[in-house]
């Protein structure tokens, strides 16, 4: 039974985590206008995807931390009862908070299942040290980095794209060289094409070619959405990867690419609610707001993956967000406050889940 149960519970947590997260990286794209929903579902969904397939290369150390060695005994982390209790746990709560629009954690609500499993799975208990250090630290510490970077980088960001001319329609052009009568009366051009900087409008020849400020801006505003999209496929695929592996005879090089089109499926089909909030509810957005909450992101994510810390991008993401509204007058806060209390309930509810569901099947099973 578990051989086959465990792939599609784990599966279905793979799907639950791409209806809730796929979209988050692309957010600020959708929210600023610069794309359409469909069209930032698109990117979105193909760059988390390019960032879970490289997890195969990329996110080794994630793989060991989430299949619960170090936090329960050895013997409970193989136990496949023990994981399908995890993964069935931690898919509920995230589908749970999907259905509501809330923009939660995987993470937490892994490590939520992990600790509820693992004291009810374990004589010993869960070993809090190792929880402390490997878990709940950087949970902690990511979301208040993000509120923090968002608020001191964003107003020099601003006052750098003001200078750049980011926030106009300002232009650099490479107009052809003056054009003078020869001998024979021909026109012919003389000397190098003139290099002219000023508005769109007036600096952009038809048989010239420009370089617009505000493409560049919107250039760097796609590829910081592909980036942070990227970073979060990087970051969680393992951790679901993780708790695949223990249903034996999948190795990483099959399990890790079923997770990512489970992720996928489930972003194209689930990501609207949460899109919305993320997109809409938590402050208004233009497009430099935009860009350097995506670079915030995105840099902590991917350095966080680099070190095998298991932070929550959408706390990251979140973080980054709460910090830009608050530094421009922007944040809705009743929102901020909704999301802040589905946080701190993801943990709990999880672990609850995940003491109830083991004692539930343990008893099914005969364990």
């Amino acid at each position: 039974m578990f051989p086959v149960l465990l792939p599609l519970v784990a599966l279905g947590l793979a799907y639950a985590n791409g209806t809730n997260d796929n979209f988050k990286g692309v957010a600020t794209l959708y929210g600023s206008g610069r794309l359409s929903f469909g069209a930032a579902l698109w990117l979105g969904n193909l760059a988390t995807l390019a960032g879970s397939l490289a997890a195969l290369v990329f996110a080794q150390a994630l793989l060991g931390k989430f299949g619960g060695k170090g936090l329960v005994p050895a013997g409970v982390a193989a136990q496949p009862l023990f994981a399908l209790t995890v993964v069935g746990a931690a898919a509920l709560t995230v589908l749970v908070a999907t259905r509501l629009g809330l923009p939660v954690s995987t993470t937490h609500a892994l490590v939520g299942a992990l600790v509820g499993g693992g004291l009810v799975a374990s004589s010993e208990g869960v070993h809090w040290g190792a929880l402390e250090g490997s878990f709940v630290n950087p949970l902690l510490v990511s979301p208040f980095l993000a509120i923090a970077a968002g608020a001191i980088l964003f107003p020099a960001f601003r006052a750098s794209a003001e200078r750049l001319g980011l926030t106009g329609d300002a232009c650099l052009c490479a107009a052809p060289g003056a054009v003078l009568p020869n001998a024979a009366g021909l026109s012919v051009e003389v000397g190098a094409p003139v290099l002219a900087a000023g508005r769109l409008e007036d600096c952009a020849p038809s048989d010239g070619a420009y370089v617009s400020a505000a493409g560049i801006r919107d250039g760097l505003h796609l590829l910081s959405g592909a980036a942070v999209s990227f970073a979060r496929g990087l970051n969680d695929t393992p951790k679901i990867a993780a708790l695949l592996l223990l249903a034996g005879g999948l190795g990483q090089r099959v399990s890790i690419p079923l997770v990512a089109v489970a992720m996928l499926v489930g972003g194209w089909l689930g990501a609207r609610r949460v899109a919305e909030t993320m997109a809409h509810r938590i402050t208004r957005l233009d497009d430099n707001e935009a860009v350097c909450a995506n670079l915030v992101t995105a840099g902590l994510v991917l350095g966080a993956s680099a070190m095998g810390s298991p932070v929550s991008t959408t706390h990251v993401a979140c973080g980054a967000l709460f910090g830009i509204g608050g530094v421009s007058g922007q944040a809705r806060w009743r929102t901020i406050t909704g999301i802040i209390v589905a946080w701190v309930v993801t943990l709990p509810m999880a672990a609850l889940f995940g003491l109830v569901g083991y004692r539930i099947l343990g008893t099914w099973v005969g364990a």
